[in-house]
């Protein structure tokens, strides 16, 4: 007579026991034995665990109205964030979940764990990471202008200390906090979509527009024939990166890993030039 036993744990580690009736190892007792198999199967399966894939979907926040970096398209999510999203998700071996949140939204809801991730061209400040925990910059951009054509030789020997008219810019963004800091003096209009910043420059209603270096490329090669330009010149050097929270250091470990290998391998560098054609 004989006693069979089949344990199943994950579909690849099958362990078929049988034992003999009154069979014993040598200075061993039958209860003994059953006691030593199953200490040996608890030691397998933390093992076996960890090889399992995070099927967790990783919840990323974006705000799409930072054209080219992140915005909609025919009601798609575009950009280069989308793009660094769907890699950084492969190298994680996690699904992701791209969360449209407000641009003021975006740290309160990172924070409260709505998300797990910002990737939504946010520059790295030091009252941001005060907040919240910044992965290695991926770009280096910085604050610069879009006017009008006909306007564009008043900047021909620098940006004055004291602008004249109307300063236009999307708000609680660095450029918004840049005006209010270093332009205190002049007016400041606030915004939310940067295009409708761009329609008010056309109309006269602001007389320049500041914002991140891609979004007012953008603005000037969508705007072109309106007669919109961006100056040659930088108000602010700035770097931008992704923010998890204060409390996450293991995914902020694995998005760094990430980075790198997307830097050393190339990818980074055809994702920035993809969306932007003058990235050097």
């Amino acid at each position: 007579m004989s006693f069979e036993a089949n344990i199943k744990k994950h579909s690849d580690l099958v362990i078929y026991l049988r034992v003999e009736k009154n069979y014993q190892i040598p200075g061993m007792k039958t209860h003994y034995l059953f006691g030593f198999i199953w200490l040996l199967l608890s030691s397998l399966l933390p093992l076996r665990a960890a090889d399992s894939p995070n099927t967790t979907p990783l919840r990323i926040g974006v705000t799409p109205t930072f054209p080219p970096m992140i915005y909609k398209e025919g009601g798609k999510l575009v950009g280069a964030e989308v793009d660094f999203a769907e890699a950084l998700g492969a190298e994680l071996g996690r699904p992701i979940k791209l969360v449209e949140v407000s641009w003021e939204d975006q740290i309160p809801d990172l924070t409260e764990g709505r998300t797990d991730i910002i990737m939504s061209s946010m520059s790295i400040t030091q009252p941001r990471s005060l907040r919240v925990s910044f992965s290695k910059p991926y770009l280096s951009v910085g604050q610069t202008v879009l006017v009008r054509r006909e306007d564009a030789n008043k900047y021909l020997l620098g940006f004055p200390v004291r602008p004249e008219g109307t300063i236009g810019v999307i708000k609680a963004t660095t450029g918004d906090f840049l005006v209010q800091q270093e332009f205190s003096g002049s007016k400041r209009k606030q915004f939310k979509i940067p295009e409708d910043a761009a329609n008010a420059l056309i109309k006269k209603k602001i007389d320049l527009f500041v914002s991140d270096l891609p979004l007012v490329w953008w603005l000037a090669g969508m705007h072109e024939s309106d007669g919109l330009v961006s100056l040659q010149l930088f108000l602010t050097e700035e770097r931008l990166g992704w923010a998890v929270r204060k409390s996450d250091s293991k995914l902020l470990d694995s998005v760094n890993t990430a980075l790198d290998k997307l830097q050393k391998d190339g990818r980074a560098s055809t994702i920035l030039k993809h969306w932007l054609p003058l990235y050097k």
